[in-house]
């Protein structure tokens, strides 16, 4: 077969390890012919593509973000885009698509499989909220980055006696909030599953104080007072009909400075946390979700996601992995709670 590649959505390191396996298993095993398509779902839709093979991967694995480039391209908003990309596919006597992405890279995957398009889904995320999988690589790697800008943060906020604000990523699910904060050990760790007290806040931030540290509170971009105002950068839409997050850590900040007195300052970690090059786990997790996507290729079993349950990787209904975001339970928040503002 000829087998297209893409990624798609946000990078995240991992990607390249993904396509890595892919190829290398894909040519030396089954003999299948590769082809790249850039920068998401843009690439088959205007037939965009660039050549991949054996010698095109090497020296990858190690790298962040992705070769392919990648975009929130989505071909169901634009016109004649599924004609378009059947059209490009043929055109260049592409057979198969194996698609890497998160929610709407593979939401517009299950879409495509049911208009008969032969693909298979591979998950990523830094958020780790795709259902179906215990686990989505580019994760870890961005807990440790937040992790370790948490480490040093704690120094420089206990010299100036300040409230340091840490936001990290997270739509709609606090996972690496929960992680990065437990890791670190935040103070206050705020998720967009449940929302937060003001008060009850700055009330964990003065007990902090009270035993002579410095409180560190770790926010997810998509968390929410109990207002429910969610704050915003702009009011524009992407592609898929999301809004642009960020601004809660410097909100939340200048409500504790006025509460409490103590002065507070706020880091964004941004796209630092999908940055630079990726963990062990991640490398590991990635290889093994490339070599079964392509196993499930070469068998014909499309409409497929290969997934991480438990330690195995197996295949799971791209519909049931896309169906419903994965996010923080209830109980793994109340775990966290018990270190709040001591």
């Amino acid at each position: 077969m000829r087998i297209g590649v893409l990624t798609g959505g946000g990078d995240c390191p991992g990607l390249n390890a993904v396509i890595r396996a892919v190829v290398r298993k894909g040519v030396a095993s089954y003999g299948h012919e590769f082809v790249g398509f850039r920068d998401g779902w843009k690439g088959p839709l205007e037939g965009l593509s660039r050549p991949l093979g054996i010698a095109e991967v090497r020296g990858i694995l190690p790298r962040g973000g992705t070769i392919l480039g990648s975009s929130r391209t989505n071909p169901f908003k634009i016109e004649n885009g599924v004609e378009r990309i059947k059209d490009n596919l043929a055109e260049q006597g592409v057979d198969a698509l194996i698609a890497i992405g998160g929610e709407d890279t593979l939401g517009v995957a299950t879409k495509l499989h049911e208009l008969d398009v032969k693909v298979i889904g591979v998950p990523k995320t830094i958020d780790n909220d795709l259902g179906a999988t215990d686990y989505t690589f580019g994760f870890d790697t961005a807990v440790n980055i937040a992790m370790e800008a948490i480490d040093r943060l704690h120094t420089t906020a206990e010299s100036h006696h300040r409230t340091l604000v840490v936001e990290v990523m997270g739509r709609h699910a606090g996972w690496i909030a929960l992680h990065a904060g437990l890791a670190g050990g935040a103070n206050v760790i705020l998720l967009p599953e449940r929302q937060f007290d003001v008060e009850q806040v700055a009330g964990y931030v003065e007990k902090r104080f009270q035993h002579q540290y410095a409180p560190i509170v770790v926010v997810a971009e998509g968390a929410q007072p109990l207002d429910g105002q969610m704050v915003l950068h702009n009011q524009e839409l992407d592609a898929f009909g999301h809004v642009r997050l960020g601004g809660i850590g410097q909100w939340l900040a200048e409500q504790l400075e006025a509460k409490t007195g103590k002065e507070a300052r706020t880091v964004v970690l941004g796209h630092i946390q999908r940055g630079g090059t990726p963990t062990a786990f991640d490398r590991v997790l990635a290889t093994r979700l490339g070599l079964q996507a392509i196993d499930a290729a070469h068998e014909g079993d499309w409409g497929k996601m290969v997934a991480m349950q438990s330690t195995d990787i197996v295949r799971v209904p791209l519909a049931e992995a896309t169906r419903e975001l994965k996010t923080v339970p209830l109980e793994r928040y109340e775990e966290a709670e018990v270190f709040f503002g001591s």
